[in-house]
């Protein structure tokens, strides 16, 4: 009798640890099938074959196509009626890069670095063996703005696109076929090609060369010089494609998933920090958050987590400024109440160095209430911040809670030796389990609570001494640099300034966008004193400001 009532003590207890002993089994087998998996997708994604994934080409095509294939075999429906892609066109202004030439002597320069038409040039192709630095005669003519810059240096009216449409204008008529510009003072001259003008073009071809170009080349300022010059300026337009999958669990609220798919290509875009004109892969950034959307979906999918219905988005553009992630959200493929979104990127570098960051961990209470209970053999940090440099930013500025995983950046970031054979593919299986794990914990929480957190403030980087404390929209398709949030108790909020305003000028250099607000910005260092100038609506304002 005593080891009978022993036995029927003891079998709850033997009966729960058989039970964690097979729940163990069964998850230890689910992630060598995650590893096997995560292997397949990186390898596919990151291969030669797709030629880098660059934005709105053939190799991201693919790509895109073979997300499409694996979201039917796990049996996503298509999350744009009946399609799984929400194709669009981005425009990303004007381009001469491609077809445009200059040459001196038979000497090709090279566009960008040495040479760049005006964005309000013509489009046209002339040579001469005739041209004379200084001298004006019929065909191309040089100009040295040197002497309008210092005439000008007080007036803070000077406008120098005004006065060069003005003056092309003029020599136009009097026989100038073509005009080369050049600087040889100090002065800034705040010439550019400014992508996203919509001038009327010129009558003829207007190139600006460099100074050193210049002295390179012109030799003899009274010498006649054989010139060629074949300018070709077109809007470039790429057509662009997400990726949306529905798990449709009849609920009220749906979870959004997320990962970017796209990648550099060969570094077209100018966004690698390398400068090998090769096939940027990409394996961490982002095949690894794109295979391990994939398997999280597959685990949703035949998961007892019901109380939310989830959106699985790959998305496009997100290297060329969160383009994907804010087209869906102005033009959203399904109705859906928005419950969280979670965002993958770089998650495939985990190590004893490179440990997990959760970043979004302020954005809702609920977050500090679950996720540190969770059970993970991964050293994770948390961010509190909400905003980033990746998809799940968009999201929040919808106010929405969200979550970012982020093994850390490294070496190979952005150049071409990002490869597959570099992921810690068992580690990134854990990281998708913890992801998993969350969603589980949340499953019955119901819409969860936003909290708004502090901004990060752009232009923290090496390359940066000093930043204003503002978010810049990407997706902005006018000329400056529009405001897309301040962060508190920075000089922008400090100064005034308000989400909308657009940034067109620090001191002495205007800029046209993002790239060149960030150029702009290394120019000055804390403590320095200058003028800031800003639209804002239709009124242009100016500040003074101290970094």
């Amino acid at each position: 009798m005593k080891h009978f009532l022993l036995v029927v003590l003891l079998s709850p207890t033997l009966i729960f640890a058989q039970n964690n002993r097979k729940q163990k089994k069964a998850e230890a087998k689910q992630k060598i099938e995650i590893i096997t998996n995560l292997k397949s997708h990186i390898q596919f994604l990151a291969s030669d074959s797709l030629e880098g994934r660059r934005t709105g080409t053939k190799g991201e095509l693919k790509a895109a196509n073979y997300l499409v294939n694996q979201y039917k075999i796990i049996g996503l429906e298509p999350g744009n009626a009946k399609e799984y892609l929400q194709e669009f066109e981005f425009n990303e202004g004007k381009s001469y890069i491609e077809n445009s030439s200059c040459s001196i002597n038979d000497v090709k320069l090279k566009p960008d670095t040495d040479f760049f038409p005006l964005s309000y040039s013509s489009s046209n192709k002339i040579s001469t063996n005739s041209a004379v630095a200084l001298k004006e005669n019929a065909g191309i003519w040089f100009l040295n703005v040197k002497d309008v810059l210092e005439e000008n240096k007080s007036n803070p009216h000077f406008d120098i696109d005004e006065y060069l449409k003005n003056y092309v204008d003029k020599i136009h008529k009097n026989g100038c076929t073509g005009l080369i510009l050049y600087n040889s003072s100090s002065i800034i001259d705040n010439i550019s090609f400014n992508k996203k003008d919509k001038s009327t073009a010129l009558p003829i071809p207007v190139v600006y060369i460099n100074y050193k170009t210049y002295l390179n080349h012109i030799k003899d300022e009274l010498t006649s010089y054989d010139l060629a010059i074949n300018i070709d300026i077109d809007e470039a337009k790429r057509k662009v494609r997400n990726v949306v999958g529905f798990i449709n669990n009849q609920a009220q609220h749906t979870v959004i998933l997320g990962a970017h798919y796209d990648h550099l290509g060969f570094g077209e875009d100018k966004n690698a920090l390398d400068i090998l004109e090769d096939i940027h892969n990409g394996a961490d950034d982002n095949a690894s958050g794109s295979a391990a959307l994939l398997e999280l979906a597959k685990l949703l999918k035949n998961s007892k987590f019901k109380e939310n219905n989830y959106l699985i988005m790959h998305f496009s553009g997100e290297e060329l400024g969160l383009i994907g992630s804010k087209h869906w959200l102005e033009n959203p493929t399904i109705n859906i109440s928005k419950n969280y979104m979670i965002n993958m990127d770089m998650v495939g570098r985990y190590d004893t160095s490179h440990k997990l960051t959760v970043g979004g961990f302020g954005t809702s209470p609920i977050w500090g209430n679950v996720i540190p209970n969770i059970s993970t053999p991964l050293i994770v940090k948390y961010d509190s911040i909400g905003s980033g440099p990746s998809d799940h930013a968009s999201f929040y500025r919808k106010d929405l809670p969200v979550l970012f995983f982020f093994t850390g950046s490294h070496s190979d970031y952005h150049k071409t030796t990002d490869d597959f054979d570099k992921i810690n593919y068992e580690n990134e299986a854990d990281i998708v389990r913890l992801i998993y794990n969350i969603i589980g914990a949340t499953n019955t929480k119901g819409k969860l609570q936003f909290t708004k957190t502090n901004e990060p403030s752009m232009g923290k980087s090496s390359r940066f001494t000093v930043s204003l404390g503002v978010i810049p929209d990407y997706g902005f398709s006018g000329t400056g640099v529009r405001i897309d949030g301040v962060s508190p108790g920075k000089l922008a909020e400090k100064t005034g300034l308000k989400t909308f305003d657009i940034l067109l000028q620090l001191g002495d250099y205007k800029f046209t966008d993002v790239m060149s607000y960030m150029t702009t910005l290394s120019k000055f260092k804390k403590g320095d004193s200058t003028k800031l100038v800003i639209k804002r609506g239709e009124e242009e304002l100016s500040f003074d400001i101290i970094f």
